[in-house]
């Protein structure tokens, strides 16, 4: 039995490009039974069968002259989001594998007021996510982030000296065996902050191996459940790997 970077096997086996497969694969969507494929270019068995995991249909929860709110699936960046809608600004953005609700701006004047509320802390931003651990009361972690590039890669980490602030408060929802899904609220948004402030107190969260989770998911368990901001209040419904840890 021979062997063939991943990339090739799946190109063939679906009858798509190279290129393509890559993509596909880059983008967190291809497994081999439970277990997602991480490299390309990895040398896998001839008779590997891959199976490639289906992204949800984007929705609108909300839509109005000035603001555009979408419940973002997971596996789908922000940034192709906001290009699939014309004349759009995009006001935040989420990491590719979290979901929930994502804001574009319809209006320069919504921009500006937007970004500055933002600037200004005053809008609220509510998730929910399971983590590694049980969690049985409030945590409040107020530690500053700083973000950096590796191999085209953005990581965050814990740092006292050129980190900028970042607050995340931790309330628990619910205990399941040695896992605990929990409210979150930020008010400031650095890169990865839930990620990495819920790693430095050893409850990372289900699924984010990059920041130290242990268990295999399909995708990182985190939702944006929640925003408040210039006096709307746009929710998400949590999705069905959500609403309860298997």
């Amino acid at each position: 039995m021979g062997t063939e970077k991943a990339y090739k096997l799946l190109a063939n086996q679906k009858g798509i490009s190279n290129k393509k497969a890559k993509e596909i694969i880059d983008k967190g969507l291809v497994y081999v039974g439970d277990k997602k494929v991480k490299i390309a270019r990895a040398e896998m068995r001839d008779d590997t069968k891959f199976r490639i995991e289906k992204v949800d249909d984007v929705e609108i929860l909300f839509e109005d002259d000035y603001i555009l709110a979408i419940d973002k699936p997971p596996f789908i960046e922000s940034y192709d989001i906001a290009e699939s809608f014309p004349n759009t600004t995009l006001l935040h953005r989420l990491d590719r594998e979290t979901s929930g609700v994502l804001l574009l701006s319809k209006n320069e004047e919504f921009t500006h007021d937007a970004i500055e509320a933002f600037r200004q802390k005053t809008v609220v931003k509510k998730y929910i996510a399971w983590v590694e651990g049980v969690v049985f009361e409030e945590i409040v972690i107020d530690k500053p982030i700083s973000t950096h590039k590796h191999n085209n890669k953005a990581y965050s980490k814990i740092d006292p000296k050129r980190g900028k602030p970042a607050t995340t408060v931790v309330k628990p929802h619910e205990i399941q065996g040695k896992k605990s899904k929990i409210d979150i609220r930020i008010d400031t948004g650095r890169t990865h902050q839930i990620r990495v402030h819920l790693a430095d107190i050893k409850h990372p969260i289900v699924g984010d191996e990059f920041y130290g989770s242990k268990t295999a998911s399909k995708r990182i368990l985190l939702h944006a459940k929640k925003i408040e901001i210039l006096g709307y209040t746009i929710q998400s419904p949590e999705p069905l790997d959500i609403q309860k840890y298997k």
